[in-house]
Order: C-alpha cells, then structure tokens, then sequence
C-alpha cells in the first residue's frame, strides 16, 4: 500500500499543498489557491499586514481538494512559507478546532510580512548591531517586534507566542504551547546566530525585546511534534516537521548538484548557489553586499541574491494599468491583462528602452527606486514596455550576483522555477538570455515539493 507526505507552502500569494509518494518520490496529487488575504494600509506607516483567518481559509480548502483516501495514508507532514514575517497568538487559543477534523484561526494577529515597510531607515540605525553575519532589514520578525515594543507596547500585550505564519500551523496541528523554529526561519527574523545556532538575547533584552516571544529552535529538518487531531483525513499522531523557509526548500526540490545554480521568481526573486562543505559565513554583518548567505540544512548555506523585486513588479505594472482603463471607462480583469501583455512582449521580441524596475528597493539599497530610460517614439508599446520590465528584472538579478560570480562558483547551468517564470513566457526568453549558461526549468520544482523531498528523505 502507498504512503504519502503531505507538503504544505504558505506563500506570500498563495497556498500550495502537495502529495509526495514515499517509495517513487513522485506527486501523486497537489493543489494550489490564492490567499487573496492583504490588507489595505490606510495607516500611512507602510504597513503590509495579511489576514490570517483568510489564509488559514485558503489552507483548509486546498488541503480539502486532495483525495481523501491518499490522506488517510499520509505518515508525516512537512511545512514551507514565506520567511520573515510575523504572527503572533495565544497560547492555548491560537487556534478552534472543528468536529469535522480542521481549525480555523482563534486569538491570532494579522501576518505582518516581509513586505512590511514600518521599519524606517533611522528606526532601524536605531537598533543594536546583532551578533550575526545577517544584517537586519524591515520586515523581519525581530525587527517588527521591536518596532511594536517601542510605538504599541500594548498590541505585544495581547499574545504569548510568536513565529512565522508556517511555525504557527506546525504549532496549531501539534498542539503547542509555544513555538519550535528551524534555523532557516529564525536567520529570516534577524538577531540570530547561525553558527551557534542562537538568539542574540543579551543584546534583545537590552533593545527592550520581550525574550518570552523567542521561539525554541530546532534543527532544520527536525520535528515540531505530532498531529494532535486528525486533520482532513491526515490521522492523529502523524510527525509534523518543524516548519522550514520557502526559499530552501524550493532550491531543495531541483537542484540536483552542486554546480546548479536556481533562480526563483515568484512574489519576489532569488538566485541561489551552493556554497563548498567547509565554507563559514562572515563574523559580523555587511548591510551593502546584495549577497546573503542562508542556512540551508546541516552546516552548509547558500550564497542568495535575494531581490525584493521579482512577479510582484509586473503585478504592480498590470495593476496600473488596470487601474489607468478603469479611470478613462475600460474595463479588464487582472488576469485577462496579463496575458494581452504577455502575448505583446512576445511579439516585441527585443527593446532598446531600458527599466529598473526596483520599485521597492533593495535590502541593500532601500532607496534606489525604479526609473525608465531611453524613452523614444518607437519605443512606447505595451511590448516593448513588457519585454523591458521582464529584462530589467533580470539585469537587477544578474547586477547583484553577477556573471563571474557564477563562474567563480563552478555554476554549469541554471534551474528556473517559481510561479512567474512558469506563468510568463517572455520572462523565460528573457532568463535564456542574461545567463551564458544553459537554463532548464525545474520540474515540479516548488517549496511544497521541497518540503516533501525533506522528509521524504529523513525516512
């Protein structure tokens, strides 16, 4: 009889679930559903918080779409999400459990993301310099806590737990009081030490920091415990892994060796190379390098160029357009948009107008923005615009880990993945082009299925 892993990604748009068989390694089945959960900033701070209740909504159904029959044979489960952000709950009450076997959300916060922009420049010069080779930027979890500590010490006051969106449905499905966090999560919150595989609590308890919202950590690739319920089918008791970063596990699902290097555009974008056994990361943290080094499994890291601009930029650019047709009486769903657009970038074939399209800045750069160059007559089609965009998503890649990089690293091939290189054509002819490389595309090559192969080969 077959037996399944259930491999769960909570992105930053979207809920993906898949079924891992055990003995072929292959997806028996999988679904994927938009959240649909931002909320609107009215506040002016920047703001950009998700709603959990919708979330864990959209993560109920998907998990409903698989066949139940394959559900009931699932002998572990493995989470993925969106790194950085914060949630925060109370124990005890994070959570209602359904006679029909699922939860909903209970005494939770809204999911602030890794989009949050509330951690200003001068707030975060404010902040003690970690002990850690990670800088910290706005948007991660240590920092949102901070910055809650010291303008809205009253909303902390309300919860007794934190973690990201992912730990808290590990903990919810297991029944924690707290919360276990892996390394590759707890890197993403900022004020953590990969080598000691620590928080920084001396230096957090002297920022304010409420040290009882630290998460316990446990090693990637660990576990959170077992279901304390069944869940949509999944039996009471079935190991739950203790929930792992979407990056990771989306380069674990296609790189094959080492010599890989994997560009993930989805929400954002990164290009990710292994680095040697024996390699340590840098004592302290460099805030001006556009290269991140992020702990994967075991000791080992990945060298990442994690670009906060990726399929969110042509969302942004097929939202104003939208919103411009609106304006002058047309109307057009997003949707419908993006494939005009798509169908013009292809008929363009090459442009000489040129667009940076770092309309949120860079981690290391938060205030070079987008700008439009070599503007002429002959270049103003929507396609060329369309090819433009998709190139300079690239260009900014590539500019942050540039051509000899990937020559230095032994790089004999790229593996593209991620929801908007599978969803846009001219954006694959422009990936084949920035790299001297070949380019294949990964074959189910997602965080779910990464989360799967993890424990898939923990067996």
């Amino acid at each position: 009889m077959s037996t399944y892993i259930l491999g769960v990604d909570v992105g930053t748009t979207s809920v993906k679930a898949v079924l891992l068989e055990t003995g072929s390694r292959s997806v028996a089945a999988s679904h994927a559903l938009p959240t649909l959960s931002d909320i609107t900033d009215h506040s002016g701070i920047k703001a950009k918080e998700q709603e959990t209740g919708r979330i864990i909504d959209t993560l109920n159904r998907c998990i409903g779409l698989l066949p139940r029959d394959k559900l009931q044979h699932v002998i572990s489960i493995g989470l993925s999400g969106q790194m950085h952000g914060l949630l925060l709950w109370k124990a005890r009450s994070g959570c209602v459990w359904s006679k029909s076997n699922f939860f909903t959300s209970g005494d939770t916060s809204q999911l602030i993301t890794w989009q949050d922009g509330r951690c200003s420049s001068n707030f975060l010069s404010s902040l003690p310099k970690p002990h850690s080779h990670l800088s910290v930027a706005t948007g991660f979890g240590c920092a949102s806590i901070l910055w809650h500590a010291k303008h809205r010490p009253e909303f902390l006051e309300d919860f007794t737990v934190a973690g990201t969106i992912q730990d808290y449905v590990a903990s919810m499905l297991c029944g924690l009081e707290g919360c276990v966090m892996t390394p590759q999560n707890a890197a993403s919150w900022g004020f953590f030490n990969t080598s000691s595989n620590q928080w920084n609590i001396d230096i957090l308890k002297g920022a304010g920091f409420p040290l009882h919202l630290l998460p316990q950590c446990v090693p990637s690739g660990g576990m959170a415990g077992q279901t304390c319920s069944e869940w949509h089918g999944v039996p009471a008791g079935t190991p739950v892994g203790a929930a792992l970063g979407d990056l990771q596990c989306s380069v674990y699902s296609c790189m094959s060796a080492g010599t890989d290097a994997v560009l993930n555009i989805s929400t954002s974008a990164q290009l990710s190379v292994a680095m040697p056994a024996n390699f340590q990361p840098p004592d302290s943290p460099q805030p001006a390098s556009s290269i991140s080094y992020f702990p994967y499994f075991g000791d080992s890291y990945l060298a990442v160029a994690a670009s906060l601009n990726g399929g969110n930029v042509i969302a942004t650019f097929v939202g104003m357009l939208t919103s411009w047709m609106k304006e002058l009486g047309a109307e057009m769903s997003d949707s419908g948009l993006y494939e005009k657009l798509i169908d013009c970038g292809l008929n363009a074939g090459t442009s000489d107008l040129r667009v940076s399209p770092t309309i949120l800045g860079e981690r290391h750069n938060p205030l070079c923005l987008g700008q439009v160059a070599n503007i002429s007559p002959a270049n103003l089609s929507l396609g060329h615009l369309t090819r433009a965009l998709c190139r300079g998503v690239l260009d900014n890649l590539t500019s942050m880990m540039p051509a000899e990089r990937l020559k230095q690293a032994g790089v004999s091939r790229i593996v593209g993945s991620g929801s908007a290189i599978a969803r846009n054509e001219v954006l694959r002819q422009e990936v084949e082009k920035a790299f001297t490389q070949p380019v294949v595309y990964g074959q189910n090559a997602d965080s779910a299925v990464g989360v799967a192969m993890v424990l898939c080969d923990l067996l």
